[in-house]
């Protein structure tokens, strides 16, 4: 007996096959990249929000020795005449948590957008050096 393959290239097909394990499933929480680095004694955590309104739907807030920002994308709607094959966007939302020294507070942080990105600068993040003494023993 023998078998005829057929393939027909189609792509449309080909592209929503690359997100199969996304379709079907609810939206995924909208979870924002973020990298941190060091910078002298600070460090800066820099996170992807192109889209966001971060005047009014992000927080940037020290609480419990830890730098939390959360906030929400809303979702971007689109009336297309054929529908929407994929959608990769993600929105609703977030949360990011960061630890940090005990040292640190609210005063050492400051926060600014540009162009989709949040830079979170937080300053003197190394431990204040302490110089020794010599304490005098009385006797």
């Amino acid at each position: 007996m023998a078998i005829a393959v057929r393939s027909v290239w189609d792509p449309f097909a080909s592209l929503v096959r690359q997100f199969e394990g996304d379709l079907g499933r609810p939206t995924a929480t909208f979870r924002p990249a973020a990298d941190v680095v060091r910078d002298g004694a600070d460090v800066v955590v820099t996170l992807e929000l192109p889209g966001v309104d971060v005047e009014n739907d992000v927080d940037v807030e020290v609480h419990d020795g830890r730098l939390v920002i959360s906030g929400t994308r809303a979702e971007q709607t689109s009336t297309e005449e054929n529908g929407v094959l994929v959608r990769e966007t993600r929105s609703g939302a977030f949360r990011r948590e960061f630890g940090l020294p005990e040292h640190v507070t609210a005063d050492s942080v400051e926060a600014d957008y540009d162009r989709g990105l949040l830079k979170i600068r937080v300053r003197e993040v190394a431990k204040p050096k302490i110089e020794p003494r010599k304490i005098a023993v009385r006797h």
